[in-house]
Parts: C-alpha cells; sequence; structure tokens
C-alpha cells in the first residue's frame, strides 16, 4: 500500500489595520518561530505547541489525526511555525521573509503529496490586499513548478473564525475548515477534522467538493459567542447538517472588522463528499442563517466611569470573586498596542475603596524599573509612546512591586499605585489569563477589578476566579464605532441598508471565475 506524505506549518497573525505598531519578525520570535526538527517535538504527544499560550493548537491536532486516522501510510513532515500576538500590518521585509522562510522549508520537504497549513485570515500586510491569499498563491505556484506533470499536490488550511474568507483562499485551497467557538477552544479539533478530510482524500476514500458563500454583513449575532443566543442555534444547525454522511465540513466565518479587505464580510464554506449540489444547498442553507441574525447587534459598553459604579453596585460577585473588565478599546487580543491609559486614569480617580488591577505596555519605563529594588518610591511618566496621536502618558506615584519575564509580554514589573496595582509590560500586555496577575504576587481574588485585553478568551481563562464580566469603552483602535470609516467595494449591513445578500454574493464569487 503506498504511504504518503505530508508537509505542516503555520503562519499566522491577526492584524488591526488601525494599529501604527508595525508588526516585524522580532514579533512572530517572541512568540513562535521555530522550523524543522523542533516543531515536530513541539508537536508531539506530550509537548507544549505555543508555550504560554496554548499547550494543543493545530499542528497537534493534525499530529493526533495522523495516528488517529492515517494507519501507518502517512509521514507528517516539518515546515516552519510563525505566529506573532495580534497588531499592525507587517512591514514589507517581515511579509517577505515569512513567505520566502515558507517556501525554503517546502524545498526541504519536497517530495510530498499534501501540505496542511494553519493560517488565521485576517492577516494584514503593507502593500497587500489579501496576505493570506498572497501566501496560498505562493504556495501553489511552488508545487505547479515542482510537481512537473505529476499530481498536484492537495492543499488544506485552518482558519480562525474571524478571518475574512477570500476569493483566493477558497480557490487556493482543496480543503478549507475554520474553528466553531467563541471563545476559541477548538483549535486542535479543528485541525483534526481537516486533517482527516485530507487523510482520507489521500487514500481515495473521498473526493471534497466545496461550495461557498459571502455576505455583506460586518456586524451581527449579538456578542457572537457559539454557546449563547443568538449564534447558538447557528452553531447546532450546522452541527445537524454534517449528520448527513456525504456532508464533510460547514465552517462559517464572522470576519474582524478592524481588517482593511475591501470585501470585508462574514463568509460560509462547504465541503462535501463529491456532490456539488448538496454542498450548494448546504452554504445557502447556512448563509441565510447567518444572515437572520444580522439585526442582533452587540450589546453597548459603558464608558469607564459608568462601568465602575457598576462594579461597585456588584457585592456579591466582588465578595466572591472578582470582576473581568474588559477594554473594549484598547483589546491587545485584536491588535491594539496595550497602551491606552484612559481606564487606568478613571480606576485611579473614580475607583477608590477597590483593589484595581490593570496592565500597560511602556518598554522604556520597564528598562528604567528593572534594577529598582523592590519596595522602592517612583514617580514616573508611562505610557504614550507607541501612539502618542491617540494615547496621551499618565504620572503615575508608587512603589516598585514584582517582577517576571513572561511568554509573549517580555519584562513586567508591577507598581503599588494603592487601590491600583499597576503591571508594566516589555512587550504587548495580552491579559487574558490570571496567571499573568498571579505572576507579579497579584492574587485575582483579591482584587475587585482584574482589568483584562480581551474580547473573549478570558471568559474561559478566568472560569473560576470571575463573578461578573463588564465591557468597558474608552477610545482606542478597537472600538466598533471604526466601521463607519470602512472603504469596502460593496454595500454591506449595517453600514447600508441591505436587505438580501444574493447579489453582493453573486459578485464576489463571479470575481474568481473571472480572475
Amino acid at each position: 500500500m503506498k504511504g504518503f506524505r505530508i508537509a505542516y506549518g503555520r503562519i499566522a497573525q491577526e492584524t488591526n489595520a488601525l494599529s501604527p505598531l508595525a508588526t516585524e519578525l522580532a514579533d512572530f520570535e517572541r512568540i513562535q518561530l521555530v522550523e524543522g526538527d523542533e516543531l515536530h517535538r513541539r508537536t508531539g504527544p506530550a509537548a507544549m505547541e505555543v508555550p504560554g499560550f496554548l499547550r494543543q493548537a493545530e499542528l497537534s491536532g493534525f499530529r493526533t489525526a495522523i495516528r488517529r486516522w492515517g494507519k501507518g501510510r502517512i509521514e507528517p513532515v516539518p515546515l516552519l511555525s510563525a505566529w506573532a500576538i495580534p497588531g499592525g500590518p507587517l512591514t514589507e521585509s517581515c511579509f517577505a521573509s515569512l513567505r520566502d522562510r515558507l517556501i525554503a522549508s517546502l524545498e526541504r520537504a519536497w517530495p510530498f503529496d499534501a501540505v496542511f497549513l494553519s493560517m488565521h485570515g485576517a492577516m494584514g500586510a503593507v502593500g497587500r490586499k489579501d496576505p493570506d491569499g498572497d501566501l496560498l498563491r505562493a504556495v501553489r505556484e511552488y508545487l505547479d513548478i515542482k510537481r512537473g506533470d505529476g499530481p498536484r499536490p492537495l492543499v488544506a488550511v485552518t482558519l480562525d473564525l474571524h478571518a475574512a474568507l477570500t476569493v483566493e483562499m477558497e480557490a487556493l485551497t482543496d480543503i478549507l475548515s475554520c474553528y466553531r467557538t467563541n471563545p476559541h477552544r477548538d483549535h486542535a479539533q479543528t485541525a483534526r477534522r481537516a486533517g482527516r478530510i485530507l487523510i482520507r482524500t489521500l487514500f481515495g476514500e473521498i473526493r471534497p467538493t466545496k461550495a461557498w458563500r459571502s455576505l455583506p454583513m460586518v456586524l451581527g449575532g449579538g456578542m457572537t459567542l457559539d454557546f449563547l443566543s443568538p449564534m447558538r442555534r447557528v452553531f447546532l444547525l450546522m452541527k445537524r447538517l454534517e449528520l448527513h454522511p456525504r456532508v464533510l465540513d460547514v465552517s462559517l466565518f464572522m470576519c474582524h472588522i478592524w481588517n482593511d479587505h475591501p470585501e470585508l464580510g462574514w463568509g460560509v464554506h462547504v465541503i462535501t463528499d463529491g456532490d456539488q449540489a448538496l454542498a450548494e444547498r448546504t452554504a445557502d442553507h447556512i448563509a441565510e442563517a447567518a444572515w437572520g441574525v444580522r439585526h442582533h447587534r452587540l450589546p453597548s459598553a459603558p464608558m469607564a466611569e459608568d462601568a465602575i459604579m457598576e462594579v461597585r453596585a456588584a457585592r456579591l460577585a466582588r465578595r466572591l470573586g472578582t470582576v473581568c473588565m474588559s477594554d473594549v478599546s484598547d483589546v491587545v487580543g485584536a491588535g491594539a498596542a496595550g497602551e491606552n491609559p484612559r481606564l487606568i486614569e478613571a480606576l485611579l480617580a473614580q475607583g477608590r475603596g477597590l483593589m484595581s488591577y490593570a496592565p500597560i505596555r511602556d518598554a522604556v519605563a520597564v528598562a528604567e524599573l528593572w534594577d529598582r529594588p523592590r519596595g522602592s518610591l517612583i514617580s514616573m511618566s508611562v505610557g504614550g509612546r507607541i501612539h502618542p496621536e491617540m494615547n496621551h502618558a499618565i504620572e503615575v506615584h508608587g512603589r516598585v512591586g514584582r517582577r517576571a519575564t513572561l511568554d509573549g509580554c517580555g519584562r513586567v514589573v508591577a507598581l503599588d499605585l494603592g487601590h491600583v496595582q499597576l503591571a508594566i509590560t516589555e512587550g504587548p500586555p495580552m491579559v487574558m489569563k490570571p496567571a499573568f496577575y498571579r505572576s507579579l504576587g497579584l492574587e485575582p481574588f483579591r482584587a475587585d477589578i482584574c482589568v483584562v485585553k480581551s474580547f473573549f478568551p478570558f471568559r474561559i481563562y478566568f472560569a473560576l476566579e470571575n463573578r461578573k464580566t463588564i465591557y468597558a469603552r474608552t477610545r482606542g483602535v478597537t472600538d466598533f464605532e471604526v466601521i463607519e470609516d470602512l472603504k469596502l467595494t460593496d454595500r454591506v449591513f449595517p453600514l447600508s441598508s441591505v436587505t438580501d445578500w444574493r447579489d453582493v454574493d453573486r459578485a464576489r464569487r463571479a470575481r474568481r471565475t473571472a480572475s
């Protein structure tokens, strides 16, 4: 029986086009930039795939699929894994370096029968409309040259649920699948599902047939949490449709609104086993269901001062745990730099009597404080260095607390400002786990407020400590009002009054045919 070789790797970053802080290769090195044998080791059964973030992510899930369904006939061949915290667009040199390293790793791995890639789907890069699509095109062009007259290697890709499903992505892949949870907790499961489809295709057991839809909507579905209304019923419908023996995968993309792709919107992708008509019907069914939740708006977020008043009123929640306050205007998990001072100012001015933990990014301040003795008094200016047009500096007075070096954040120093414990980070303060504060000797159960810098993941990681969630608004690059400034090709909801999705969908899909 013939064996098969599958090359596997990752290039993933979610871009906020409004961020002035460009993403460089060093930002990938800070989280993960590994190749070959090291990647193979990181994705083994007992390994930590992305230290500080995820034990089992997509590439570990793919390796599991090989062990489970490969029947001893599949050899995984590691390429590279490049993963960065969300941020600004990649520089030209950063994108070119990652693309060239990916192609070089393909050259080292050749020959192989398929490529499995983990991507985000909302990457931005200077001078490029669709960087993820450009990477896929580079892979396809390389494969077409190398294969000569031989069979065309398959390309399977997993994407984030907030990817922008583009013409290029759909056209350049054979198998495409995305997460089905928000907060995301099925990275490995998604890869196992896509990996199984890829393996069965190589074995000749199935023949993937695709259909996709592009919806002219950029907001809807309320909080878009998969386990709450209205999205819960959409995701349950997807699972029911997959009970059909010939429906292999159903994916729904809810887009990242800070992406500047001109055809931004929600998307649907369906894979069936050799049944195009069924794929088209299923895609239409899910598109209708997704379009049906467009009028469910996000709940309005209170301004910081009003959010603090809500915390004061939540006495039982504070007694039993902490209140997680998400700074929705400065969400590092959506590409903000993490130096917005406004919530911290409100906590200092309005939060007396409440113990609050909060982060801010300032590498210069960290360098100045790193060697200061613990307990020493300081007065200094913090913040306002990355995006001074948006974020001003603040003056703080307090005592130096503990320090730590954390994955992703780099060096971190705590300042005791009295009723506010301020964590100053060298790198992006991706605060979504209680371990961030505990590493500085700050116990979340003792805090009335723990400020987090994510929209959704903190709900998982703070589940034991969090007794109430408040989304507080100030002003920053992750405000939802920015959708009013989007420069889009088509009329989209809610920016325009669009009553039917089909005309825009047909036009977008026709562009693939034209290209």
